[in-house]
C-alpha cells in the first residue's frame, strides 16, 4: 500500500521556509541596527565632497635667524578626475588648456596617465593622489589664472588651488646640511600614506629637510561640501572644516658667516693644491735630493716595495685634490657651527623643474659608457658625515690615551725612536727582510736626507709633537698582544678604548645617511675579506701588522670628519664627549619675520632647545689628557725635539706667530696603492681658552701632507672665528641660471693670504 508523503514534504518545506525567513530577518536587523551608522556614513559621503588643504611647511633658519628654506605661495591649476575620466573629454579639455598653461597636450595627458604613449606593458605608478584634484601645472601666473577663471564654462571641473614651493634664499650655502625635497618614492609611499601624507606631496630627500621631515611637514586641513546629483556644490559644511596646521620652524646651529668662510676656504685650498705636485719626502724622496722648491719637474721619484725593489714614478704628478670637508664644533654645547662639504651643489636645482636629462648632466651617477663615476666626483654626498676616511696621524692622541688608560704605558713612558720599529714578538727568520712572510720593520717618515727621521727618546708629549710613528708602532704591538692575552671572547682592547671617543658608531647628529665608521677587530676584518674588499688570500682575522697600522691611523681604521671633530672636542672639554647637533632649536609654526629673509626669533616660541649639551661619555683622567694637550699644543708652538739634529714639530713653521692658543695634530692618510699623490691631508685642533671655544677639523682628499693642505684651512678657520674682518657679507643668492651646467658656482676666498704655506713641514 502506497504511503502518502505529501504531508512530510510540506513539513520539511515549511521548516526550510521558516529558517530562511529567520535568516533574512536577522540580516535585516544586523544591517538596520548594528551597521546602520556605517551605511548612513557611506550614503552621506556620496552626497559630500572633501577638498584637502595643504599645510605650510616649516621654515629653516640659521643660528642668526636668516631663512635658509622658505615657502613661496604658488597657484596650481587642477581638474576634477571625474570630469576627465573619458579619454575623449580629457583630450578635448586638455587641448583647450594647452595654450593658456603653455604646456603640450601630451604632457597634460601624462599627468592623468603616466603610461600615455609608453610601450606596453607599462608599470609606471600614478604619482598623483586620486583623493585630490589632478594638478595640471604648478606656479601659474595670476593673469593666466584670471583668464581661466573668467571662462569657467569652457573649462569644466578646472579649479585653482594655493600651494607652496620651497625656496632656498642663500643657496648653495649649506646645501648639504639643509638638503632638498622631491616626490615621494615608490619604496616609501605606503609609509607616508599611513602617516597622513598625500601621494603627490614633495617631501625631504636629503639633509635636515629629510631628517626633520615630521617636524617640518605640518598637518593637512580639509573643507567638506554638500553636492547635488550633478556634483555641483550646494554649501560648505562649516562644522566639518579642519584648518591646516603649519609645520614647526627649525633653527640650525649653522652660522652662515662661518659656513660661507669654511666653504670658501675649503674650495680655495683644494683648487690651489691641484696646481702643485706631491711633495718628494717620505719613502717617495728623490734619489738625488734637491732644494724642495726648485727643479721639481726634473726629479725622479720611486717607491720601495716590501721585497726591497724600487718602482719609479712619473717625473711630475699634480695632486688631484677632488674633495674634502670642514667641521666646526662649539665645545660648550656640541653644536655644529659650520659643516662644509666639497664638491657642493645648489639645492634650488631640485625646485627648478628641470628635465631628467638635465638632472643627470648636473649630477651624473655613471660615465657615458655606463660605468660608475669615480667616487671622487660624487656631489650629493655630505662628506662630513658620509666620508670613509683613514685618519692618518690625527688618531695618535686617542691611541695615546687608550694606551695610558689600558695601563700599557703612562705619561712618562719613554721610547727611544731610532727611525724604524721592528716587531718584537715575531721570530727574525719569519720577517720579510730575512726571507720570511711577515712585515716586521716599520719606518718613520723621512727627513730631508732621505732617511727615516730619528727622534731619539720621546714620551707621549714629545711623540705627539713630532708625530713619531715608531712610538705608536710600539703601542700598536703592545695593544695586539694585550688583546691576545685576554680571555677568549673579550673585545679588542684598542677598539674598546677608541670607542670611548665615538669612533665606530654614529654620532647621532640630525642628518641622514651618517656612516658609523670602522674600528677593526677579528669580526670586522673577516667581513671585509668575505666582501672582497681586501686582497685575495688576506687572513680573515686581525694580525699584529693590522694593529700597528691602526695605531698610526692607516690600514683598516676609518672615520668621518664629524667623528674626528667629536673626538678632538672631547679632549677640549677635559674628557666629556658630547653628542653633536646641527639643530639649535625647534620653534612653533609661523615665526614672524623681522625683515625679508630674516626671522624675528625674539617673537617666536621655542618648543625645544638644543643649547644644553648632551654628554654621552666622560673619560677617566690620571694626567693622560694633560699630557696629550701639552703635546698637541707643542705641535702648534714648538719646540720639537733634539736628537742628532733639531726636528721641528709638524705645525711649528705654519703656525709661527699664531695669535691664538690652540692645540692640534696633523695627519697624512696614505691612499690607493700607497701612491704619494693619493695621500689625503687631515688636521684637527681645538681652542685652549674661553674666547676660542671651538674645535675645527679639515680633511682634504688626495691633497698631500697634513701640514700642507688641511692645516692651513684649519688655521684660517680659527682666525675667522675670532676676527670678523676676515668674513665677507652673506648675501641672498642671485637668480638660479637654469642654463648653467655646473651643480654650483665657484665660491673662493676674496683674500687667500691666510692659506699661505711654508717651505718646510713634515708629513705628520
Amino acid at each position: 500500500m502506497a504511503v502518502d508523503k505529501r504531508a512530510a514534504r510540506l513539513g520539511v518545506l515549511a521548516t526550510v521556509s521558516l529558517i530562511l525567513i529567520g535568516l533574512l530577518g536577522a540580516r535585516l536587523w544586523f544591517l538596520q541596527g548594528v551597521q546602520s551608522d556605517e551605511y548612513q556614513a557611506k550614503v552621506t559621503a556620496s552626497k559630500n565632497a572633501t577638498v584637502y588643504i595643504a599645510p605650510e611647511r616649516g621654515r629653516i633658519f640659521d643660528a642668526d635667524g636668516r631663512v635658509l628654506a622658505d615657502n613661496k605661495r604658488i597657484l596650481t591649476v587642477t581638474v576634477d578626475w571625474a570630469v576627465v575620466k573619458k579619454e575623449k573629454d580629457r583630450r578635448e579639455l586638455f587641448e583647450r588648456l594647452s595654450g593658456p598653461l603653455e604646456t603640450p597636450v601630451d604632457d597634460l595627458m601624462r599627468r592623468y596617465d603616466p603610461c600615455y604613449l609608453e610601450p606596453k606593458p607599462c608599470k609606471k605608478a600614478q604619482q598623483f593622489d586620486r583623493l585630490l584634484p589632478l594638478p595640471l601645472k604648478e606656479g601659474v601666473d595670476e593673469d593666466k589664472v584670471a583668464f581661466i577663471k573668467e571662462r569657467g564654462e569652457d573649462y569644466p571641473g578646472v579649479d585653482v588651488t594655493v600651494q607652496y614651493k620651497r625656496v632656498y634664499l642663500y643657496a648653495p650655502l649649506a646645501s648639504h646640511v639643509v638638503g632638498y625635497m622631491g616626490a615621494i618614492t615608490k619604496e616609501n609611499l605606503d609609509t607616508y600614506l599611513a602617516q597622513g601624507y598625500k601621494r603627490n606631496e614633495r617631501v625631504g630627500q636629503f639633509g635636515v629637510e629629510l631628517s626633520l621631515e615630521r617636524e617640518l611637514h605640518g598637518r593637512w586641513g580639509k573643507k567638506v561640501f554638500e553636492v547635488d546629483a550633478s556634483g555641483s556644490i550646494v554649501r560648505e559644511l562649516v562644522e566639518q572644516r579642519v584648518e591646516p596646521v603649519a609645520g614647526f620652524d627649525v633653527q640650525l646651529s649653522i652660522d652662515l658667516d662661518y659656513q660661507q668662510y669654511a666653504e670658501q676656504a675649503l674650495e680655495t685650498e683644494l683648487r690651489s693644491r691641484r696646481d702643485l705636485p706631491f711633495e718628494p719626502t717620505g719613502d717617495h724622496a728623490p734619489r738625488n735630493p734637491l732644494d724642495p722648491l726648485t727643479q721639481l719637474k726634473t726629479r725622479v721619484f720611486y717607491q720601495t716595495l716590501p721585497d726591497g725593489t724600487k718602482v719609479d714614478y712619473p717625473e711630475y704628478v699634480n695632486h688631484k685634490a677632488p674633495a674634502g670637508s670642514v667641521v666646526v664644533l662649539d665645545n660648550t654645547t656640541g653644536q655644529v657651527v659650520a659643516m662644509a662639504s666639497y664638491p657642493t651643489f645648489d639645492n634650488r636645482w631640485m625646485e627648478a623643474g628641470i628635465s631628467g636629462t638635465k638632472y643627470k648632466q648636473l649630477f651624473p651617477s655613471t660615465n657615458p659608457d655606463g660605468s660608475k663615476i669615480d667616487p671622487d666626483q660624487s656631489i650629493l654626498v655630505n662628506r662630513a658625515v658620509q666620508g670613509n676616511y683613514n685618519l692618518g696621524s690625527t688618531i695618535k692622541p686617542f691611541v695615546a690615551w687608550a694606551g695610558m688608560h689600558a695601563g700599557l704605558i703612562d705619561a712618562n713612558y719613554v721610547y727611544d725612536d731610532k727611525g724604524t720599529y721592528t716587531l718584537s714578538q715575531i721570530p727574525p727568520e719569519d720577517c720579510q727582510n730575512n726571507g720570511g712572510n711577515y712585515k716586521c720593520v716599520f719606518k718613520n717618515a723621512v727627513c730631508g736626507n732621505g732617511a727615516p727621521c730619528k727622534y731619539g727618546p720621546v714620551n707621549v708629549e714629545s711623540a705627539l709633537a713630532v708625530s713619531s710613528d715608531s712610538f705608536f708602532y710600539r703601542l700598536g704591538e703592545l695593544f695586539f698582544y694585550a688583546s691576545e692575552d685576554l680571555p677568549k671572547g673579550d673585545p679588542n682592547l684598542l677598539k674598546v678604548n677608541l670607542q670611548r671617543f665615538g669612533f665606530g658608531a654614529k654620532t647621532g647628529v640630525q642628518l641622514p645617511y651618517e656612516w658609523a665608521g670602522r674600528i677593526p677587530d677579528d669580526a670586522v676584518k673577516a667581513a671585509l675579506v668575505e666582501a672582497g674588499v681586501l686582497a685575495p688570500g688576506e687572513v680573515p682575522r686581525l694580525l699584529v701588522g693590522d694593529e700597528v697600522q691602526v695605531a698610526i691611523g692607516q690600514g683598516l681604521m676609518a672615520a668621518t670628519p664629524l667623528q674626528i671633530a667629536v673626538a678632538y672636542s672631547t679632549l677640549a672639554t677635559d674628557g666629556f664627549r658630547q653628542q653633536p647637533t646641527v639643530v639649535k632649536a625647534i620653534y612653533a609654526p609661523l615665526t614672524p619675520d623681522i625683515s625679508p629673509g630674516v626671522a624675528d626669533l625674539s617673537q617666536g616660541t621655542v618648543v625645544k632647545s638644543y643649547d644644553t649639551p648632551v654628554i654621552v661619555d666622560q673619560l677617566e683622567d690620571n694626567g693622560s689628557l694633560d699630557a696629550i694637550t701639552r703635546g698637541l699644543r707643542r705641535v702648534i708652538t714648538g719646540p720639537g725635539v733634539d736628537s742628532d739634529i733639531y726636528h721641528k714639530t709638524t705645525g711649528e713653521s705654519l703656525f709661527k706667530g699664531f695669535p691664538l692658543d690652540i692645540a692640534g695634530k696633523t695627519g697624512t692618510a696614505q691612499g690607493a696603492a700607497n701612491l704619494p699623490w693619493n695621500d689625503s691631508s687631515a688636521f684637527g685642533a681645538y681652542g685652549l681658552t674661553d674666547d676660542v671655544p671651538y674645535t675645527v677639523v679639515a680633511y682634504l682628499e688626495k691633497s698631500g701632507y697634513g701640514a700642507k693642505a688641511a692645516a692651513p684651512v684649519t688655521k684660517c678657520m680659527f682666525q675667522a672665528l675670532t676676527d670678523p674682518t676676515m668674513l665677507t657679507p652673506v648675501l641672498v643668492s642671485d637668480t638660479l641660471d637654469v642654463q648653467s651646467t655646473e651643480p654650483a658656482p665657484s665660491n673662493l676666498l676674496a683674500n687667500a693670504t691666510c692659506l699661505a704655506r711654508v717651505a718646510d713641514g713634515q708629513k705628520g
